[in-house]
Formats: structure tokens, sequence, C-alpha cells
């Protein structure tokens, strides 16, 4: 049974190393959290369950270090204000917690990363929407065939698989790669 998942991981690991698209996408994205970073703007990072955590993840790289030591950038994962989503979602509704703060942050932020497994999660598409609509880049981890948001995705990075575990477990992967070229940069 494990060697059935073990083998199933190695399989999507290889179709990715293979991928030179989903390789100069990463790179692509790596360099765009480096240099938007860099500059001083916000980044921020949206993702709902797993999704949310790994935004978290994230940005604590980008705020504290990755593997050098480092001045802290900007980064703010948006599912961790809780005081924000309850009251943005009770007064605006849930599919408006993240585009709301993307709003509040549209003078200082210039990138937003979305991170969800099936791209389809209304409270993601009007994020990206409205990061599109104030002129940031966006950029996407997703699964499967990218869903909706992937339209709104100036760099989407598609996992191929249509298990989440595996999309989640390979978006961490993901992670670390843009944080070690997103250092490279500064």
């Amino acid at each position: 049974m494990v060697n059935l998942l073990i083998d199933k991981r190695i399989e999507i690991y290889n179709e990715i190393l293979k991928d030179k698209d989903m390789l100069d996408k990463i790179e692509k994205a790596g360099k765009l959290i480096g240099s938007t970073a860099k500059d001083g703007s916000i980044i921020l990072i949206c993702g709902n369950g797993g999704s949310a955590a790994e935004a978290l993840h994230l940005s604590s790289e980008i705020i504290g270090k990755f593997q050098i030591k480092r001045d802290g950038l900007p980064a703010i994962a948006l599912p961790a204000d809780c005081s924000a989503l309850s009251a943005i979602g009770n007064d605006f509704g849930f599919e408006e917690i993240f585009a709301r703060q993307v709003q509040a942050f549209k003078d200082s932020a210039k990138l937003l990363i979305v991170i969800s497994t099936s791209g389809n999660s209304i409270n993601i598409i009007k994020a990206a929407q409205c990061a599109k609509f104030f002129g940031m880049n966006v950029v996407g981890l997703l699964g499967k065939d990218g869903g909706k948001v992937k339209t709104d995705c100036d760099i989407p990075i598609l996992i191929p698989s249509n298990n989440t575990a595996i999309i989640q477990e390979v978006h961490l992967m993901i992670i670390h790669f843009l944080c070690f070229i997103m250092e490279e940069q500064i």
C-alpha cells in the first residue's frame, strides 16, 4: 500500500521534472516573487483549508528566511487574519474574504499568489479578479486543470493530478523551489 502511494508521487515528480514549460513557469514565478519583494511591495497569498496552511508557510519563508540569513521581506498570508475573515465573511459574504483584503492593500501590493487544488473556489477567483483589476500580477499554484481561476493568473502552475493530497504535497515542494529562486534574486 505504501509503495503504491510513493510510486504515484514519484510519477508526478518525474512528470514535473520533464515538463520544461512548468519548470520555466516556476523559475519565472520565483523571480517575480524576488523582484516584487526587492522593490518593497507586499506579496499577498491566499488559499482555503490545506492551501491556507500553504499560504502561511510561504509567507513565513518570505518574511523570515528560507535558507539564507537576510532581511525580512513583505508578505501577508490573507487567511491568517481570523478577525478580518470573520468580519468580511459576516458583512460581505465568504466569497469576498480575500478580495476585500486585496482591495485594502491595492496601493502597496503588486503580487497575489493564489493556492488552490481545484481553482474553482469563488473566494479565490474573486481575489484574483480583484488583483488583476488593480494591476497586480497573479501567480497560481493550482491542481487538476487549473479551474476557473487559471484564466486570471499571469503564471498558472498546474499540478497534473486529481488527488488533493498529492497536489498539496507538490505545492509545498514548489513553494520551496520558489523560495530558493527568490533568495537567489535578492
